[in-house]
């Protein structure tokens, strides 16, 4: 133990007589320990962001969307096939036991106006399972009911963005606002769910009575759904709940086994499916890019290792005369890579934390440091101070006492 205090103090005394160069030695290793932390962080954080907003699609979120298919296999644009209908809807509700809920659902842009304010936003038609389906509470005011839906009333529910645009801190339940020729009577306001998983906010939409939205808003064929949106009963009964939609509606739209169907079903698992490849992709890539830098900044070290040999050989020849041995020799230089090597892995680790804490308040994600990738930053670094600096200490050990006396 103390000829390992006498190494370290050693090093540290070899440093601190050149300190620029010493810098620059680190450099390498402290960017790779950097990056390798910054890059942890950063995935941990969006992986965490954009797993909640796949998690705000709704509860056990299944999609059904039109999809064009010939006999011979050729596919069209989506949604330029067969279409969906509400009658499909009730069916799958009626026939499935992994279904509790569907919901059709037709979207368009629209102008959206309130006095002399007015706002770009999304026009969703659909029925009142909707809010189920996507888990979507009315936090002011409520939602319309069966009757609206039959009467074909002209009544809207606002997403938080467009409330927020056109009244500000005004309560918009009861207000008056105008979609095209048409005023709609506001009955309540949508909690915010914030960004969708592949962008665009969920909260700049209004919803409608599906019937209302067709005779006013867009007019489509009685029946007509664009999309259906289903709520599957558990996460463990999705798959099942898929299986049964598709063989409904296959049986429906008369398409035999075998053939390509007229709609595609996808789930919230496939959304965090490709999610986590993407985020793993580009996790391994930068991590790969840090480890190239840990390698340039061990070459660093080995070779300002092997110059300080050769400045210090007369110094190790002296070392020699009076008794040290081939193992003090090479133990000493050996500490001194390894502290070099994490000198600049606990540099790199305070410059990363700083980073994370300014891009995490910038982002507005939680970005948690945790400490097993910070443990096996440093540890990398001090074993990258022993692989690269163990050629330079043997080297120094090796020398010839008579000769190393003799250098000048």
């Amino acid at each position: 133990m103390r000829a390992i205090l006498d190494g370290i103090r050693l090093a540290l005394r070899a440093i601190a007589r050149n300190p620029l160069r010493a810098s620059l030695t680190v450099l390498g290793i402290l960017i790779g320990v950097s990056a390798v932390i910054i890059v942890t962080a950063l995935g941990t954080g969006a992986r965490d962001s954009v797993g909640s907003q796949i998690q705000s699609l709704g509860a056990n979120f299944v999609i059904v969307f039109p999809q064009n298919s010939q006999a011979s296999g050729k596919r069209g644009s989506l949604g330029s096939g067969a279409r969906l209908s509400e009658e499909d809807g009730r069916t799958i509700l009626r026939e499935s036991t992994s279904v509790v809920a569907i919901a059709p659902v037709l979207r368009a842009g629209g102008q959206i106006v309130y006095g002399d304010q007015n706002w770009s936003t999304n026009i969703i038609g659909t029925t009142l399972p909707y809010l189920q389906v996507r888990n979507w509470k009315v936090v002011q005011g409520d939602a319309w009911d069966a009757h609206d839906e039959v009467v074909k009333s002209k009544v809207v529910v606002l997403g938080s963005s467009v409330a927020k645009t056109l009244f500000g801190s005004e309560d918009p339940v009861g207000r008056t606002v105008r979609i095209g020729r048409y005023p709609y009577h506001v009955l309540g306001v949508l909690e915010s769910k914030g960004e969708a998983p592949f962008g665009g906010d969920q909260d700049d939409c209004v919803l409608m009575p599906i019937a209302s939205y067709r005779s006013r808003v867009s007019r489509v064929p009685p029946g007509f759904a664009g999309v259906l949106m289903a709520s599957a009963s558990s996460p463990e009964t999705t798959e099942r709940a898929v299986k049964q939609i598709d063989g409904i509606l296959r049986q429906r739209h008369h398409i035999d086994e075998g053939r390509d169907p007229d709609f595609e079903i996808h789930t919230q698992k496939e959304f965090a499916e490709m999610q986590q490849s993407v985020f793993g992709l580009l996790t391994g890539l930068l991590i790969g890019v840090a480890a190239v830098s840990l390698i340039v900044g061990g070459i660093g070290v080995m070779n300002i290792m092997l110059v300080s040999v050769t400045e210090r050989t007369r110094e190790i020849g002296i070392r020699m005369a009076i008794g040290a041995r081939e193992g003090n020799i090479q133990a000493q230089f050996l500490i001194e890579a390894v502290v070099l090597a994490l000198i600049g892995g606990l540099v790199g680790t305070l410059i990363a934390v700083v980073i994370v804490t300014i891009v995490a308040k910038i982002l507005g994600w939680g970005m948690p440091l945790n400490l097993t990738p910070i443990v096996i930053s440093i540890a990398v670094s001090g074993g990258i101070g022993v692989g690269f600096g163990f050629f330079p200490a043997r080297r120094a050990a090796k020398l010839d006492p008579i000769e190393a006396l003799r250098h000048e």
